[in-house]
């Protein structure tokens, strides 16, 4: 009798086995609004992303201006383009826009077809987010360019953008070819320039494209405030 329970058993062990349920591990994820037909949720919580690396082809993005309007980049394609991260609230882009080096530059390359968009990636209620807050900006900084809003951050994050200013710059092949700092003056004024002689990156990349030569430096440190994304 206990020999055929013996034999018995590993045959019931078996019979239970195959009858228990199987169970799934069901992995739930979020599409950014960048570079996706998917479109993120319409919340505040910024999407995380993988940023952009250089030489890559830049984040496909649609963002409204301060009256609305919608704005793609893809639509700029074959013309080169600066994406400038703002926030009007920030002393470093006031010292940039004022004294520093952002100080027309943007109606200089503009004038020779540069397409320059800035873009607030601060969250609603936070330093210099809102309509009013960068139409405010675009008047005290006498801009020409559209100023877009990232209120959920996808754009931001889908680019590495984390200070204001952040600029990132896009060759006429839609790839990126610059981002970080405008320059290697951290005071944002020009006087103290790492090294000793001030060096605009961005202006140095936009002179080199416009002549066909390759961009010797593709990536600083940013420097300024952070960028008020959505805690």
């Amino acid at each position: 009798m206990k020999s055929n329970l013996l034999l018995a058993l590993p045959l019931l062990l078996l019979a239970c086995h195959r009858d228990e349920p199987k169970v799934e591990t069901v992995a739930t994820t979020t599409s950014a609004v960048v570079g996706s037909k998917t479109e993120a949720p319409a919340t505040n919580t910024p999407v995380t992303t993988t940023a952009a690396k250089i030489g890559e082809a830049a984040p496909d993005f649609e963002l409204a201006d301060l009256d609305g309007k919608k704005v793609k980049l893809s639509s700029f394609k074959g013309k080169t383009v600066v994406l400038e991260w703002f926030n009007p609230g920030c002393p470093f882009v006031n010292k940039s826009h004022t004294v520093g080096s952002l100080k027309d530059l943007a109606k200089k390359e503009t004038a020779k077809g540069v397409v320059w968009l800035a873009i607030n990636s601060g969250a609603a209620g936070r330093e210099g987010a809102g309509v009013d807050a960068n139409r405010t900006g675009v008047k005290t900084y006498n801009l020409d360019h559209p100023v877009l809003l990232d209120e959920n951050g996808a754009v931001g994050h889908a680019y590495g953008a984390t200070n204001t200013p952040h600029i990132v710059v896009i060759n006429s092949a839609g790839n990126l070819v610059y981002r970080g700092a405008i320059d290697n003056s951290p005071d944002a004024e020009g006087k103290e320039p790492t090294g000793g002689k001030l060096v605009n990156y961005v202006e140095t990349t936009l002179t080199a494209l416009a002549a066909n030569k390759p961009v010797e430096v593709s990536e600083t440190k940013a420097y300024g405030c952070s960028v008020k994304y959505a805690k």
